[in-house]
């Protein structure tokens, strides 16, 4: 028989106890053979022939998962991609997409890129008041339409809703979903009732809605009319990057106590049949409602895991730097808690009805690690009344259902894609075993916990990189461009092992820049990132932008088709080369 190559030998684990996440008994003393991205056969060990030439692994005392799936997740750093694999969580669900994400999937695809699966929504789109900045707004029929036909165009895989959609504007979106053939989730917008939105079609709950909007407390609440009125006038001219007034603060305490008060159990056990009914499904993210929540928890920041976050991203879950949250007392902060309380019940309520439930963290805000934090959001899942199996299906069995995926995914099974975990210990003795990885398996690859340990240890490193957008800041304002351009290549030359030099980093500098007013030296930065990374689409995009801000048309017209040359499915500059040829 010819002798198998190393690049195609056989994966196979022995004496392994397959976890059977679609129900029913484990399997134990099982073999496994892997043959490039897929299973290819599951017996007995006893009973199955080796493979000539394959890579075996003795799974002996050890288990078999499906690799896990975050269903909630906000990332735009490439590096760090790889904590998702480190941990087990094989599949992502991008809960606000661009261009860049796109292109990773691809990159991701191809195996040049480290990463999980992803799954992708367009930009989020929100009401002409948009409570996020960057969100697109739209305001009428006529936009509503355009925008999910856009969505779909650009090859996105749905429409992501946020709060401040106008009530006609959800509708439209709802109904023109349904014609273009793509599923719109999100939150429960605040011109719309809970039920309502079940009633649309609307795909996934977010959050049990949002820290402002309570959509489903409201829904179960008996005076949910009172309390709508209410919030719409607690919420007036309500900022998410503005500190909150005295009595801004007062109405939402005032607001938070009466849907304590009128909650009613036959309202929401009538919700969530009503979820179950129209096959709704909930992603709670309970790892980012403890947190916003409970922010004030100095345990927080004492969290080992923030060394594998970037400096911008730790800075960014600091208090100090969120106005909204940085307002709160004492008081504010104990009514949060009792609200989480509440919705931490409804998780449990839910499930005991059948409800449909996702596991999703709400990656990059505060205290959402990439990776890490899906075994925080199944071990809170368990301690909300779901049974280890279900918090495991909720990552694995239940995100390929939701994504139609059932044939490929989300089981261990021969003819399924090879996305695996292995784990140390039962995680149906405690989910908390889902933290014990011996190994995973993405695509076909494996990667021991070596392999594994060595991602994480590059990462740390990396994290620990101080970003040259410091010190180029302060020679630009201290002195100016010039001096700023010097000591860039100065320090390349001489210190790049101190300082993050990569493209997101020279791109974060010229954003700030350009909201500094300090367009002239925000194009040089660009420039720069332009010369040091030429096939990226994304850095002739940036340029473009700046280019808008100096008036000069024929460069940005110029840095969009460059970057469309790069990445043909880069939206952002299908859509501004639109507008600019039709202005």
């Amino acid at each position: 028989m010819k002798q198998i190559s190393e690049t195609q030998r056989a994966l196979v684990f022995k004496h392994a106890t397959i976890i059977n996440t679609a129900g029913g008994p484990n399997k134990t003393d099982m073999t496994v053979v892997i043959n490039g991205d897929r299973i290819t056969d599951i017996k007995d060990t006893a009973r199955i022939p080796l493979p000539q030439g394959a890579q075996v692994v003795d799974a002996t005392g050890k288990f078999l998962i499906p690799g896990l799936w975050d269903m909630h997740v906000h990332w735009s750093n490439d590096r760090y991609l790889p904590l998702f694999i480190a941990n087990g969580v094989t599949g992502a669900r991008i809960m606000w997409g661009g261009p860049t994400h796109l292109q990773w999937r691809k990159e991701i695809a191809k195996g040049s890129r480290l990463g999980p699966r992803l799954i992708i929504a367009g930009s989020i789109i929100d009401g002409p008041e948009p409570l996020i900045p960057g969100s697109i707004s739209v305001s009428n029929e006529t936009e509503a339409r355009q925008v999910v036909r856009w969505v779909k165009a650009m090859g996105y895989d749905f429409v992501k809703i946020y709060s401040r959609l106008l009530r006609e504007a959800y509708f439209f979106i709802a109904d023109e979903s349904e014609k273009s053939g793509i599923p719109f989730a999100g939150h429960i917008p605040m011109s719309i009732s809970a039920v309502e939105a079940l009633d649309s079609g609307q795909r996934s709950v977010e959050h049990l809605d949002s820290l402002i909007a309570f959509g489903v407390l409201f829904a179960c609440s008996r005076k949910e009319e009172e309390l709508r009125k209410y919030r719409e006038k607690a919420s007036e001219g309500l900022s998410l990057q503005q500190t909150l007034t005295l009595s801004q603060l007062a109405a939402f305490r005032s607001l938070s106590e009466k849907i304590l008060e009128t909650y009613d159990d036959d309202r929401a056990s009538a919700l969530f049949a009503r979820f179950v009914r129209n096959r709704t499904w909930q992603c709670p993210t309970l790892t980012v409602l403890r947190s916003m929540r409970s922010w004030d928890d100095r345990n927080f920041i004492n969290d080992p895991r923030l060394k594998y976050m970037p400096k911008n991203v730790r800075e960014s879950w600091d208090m100090k730097n969120h106005p909204f949250f940085a307002s709160n007392t004492a008081e504010d902060w104990t009514i949060g808690i009792k609200v989480y309380q509440k919705e931490f019940e409804s998780v449990g309520a839910m499930r005991r009805v059948g409800v449909k439930l996702l596991a999703g963290t709400d990656v990059l805000n505060p205290f959402c690690f990439p990776g890490f934090s899906l075994h925080d959001e199944l071990g809170l899942l368990v301690e909300a009344g779901l049974t280890p199996m279900q918090a495991l299906q909720a990552a694995t069995c239940n995100p390929a259902e939701f994504l139609g995926l059932t044939d490929s995914l989300g089981t261990v099974e021969a003819g399924k894609i090879a996305d695996l975990v292995l784990l140390q210990a039962n995680p149906l003795e405690d989910i908390g075993n889902t933290r014990k990885i011996a190994g995973v398996v993405f695509n076909g690859k494996f990667f021991p916990k070596t392999a594994l340990d060595e991602i994480l240890a590059k990462i740390e490193t990396i994290a620990s990189l101080t970003s040259i957008a410091e010190p180029l800041l302060n020679a630009i304002t201290g002195q100016n461009i010039n001096s700023a351009v010097q000591q860039y290549y100065e320090l390349k030359a001489t210190r790049s092992d101190t300082y993050d030099f990569s493209e997101n980093e020279l791109n974060s500098l010229g954003y700030r820049l350009l909201k500094m007013k300090k367009t002239r030296e925000a194009i040089e930065i660009f420039r720069i990132n332009v010369e040091t990374y030429p096939r990226s689409a994304t850095v002739y995009d940036s340029p473009a932008e700046a280019f808008v801000a100096s008036g000069d048309r024929e460069l940005v017209i110029k840095n969009y088709e460059k970057s469309l040359e790069l990445n043909p499915e880069n939206s952002n500059a299908v859509e501004a080369l639109r507008k600019l040829t039709t202005e």
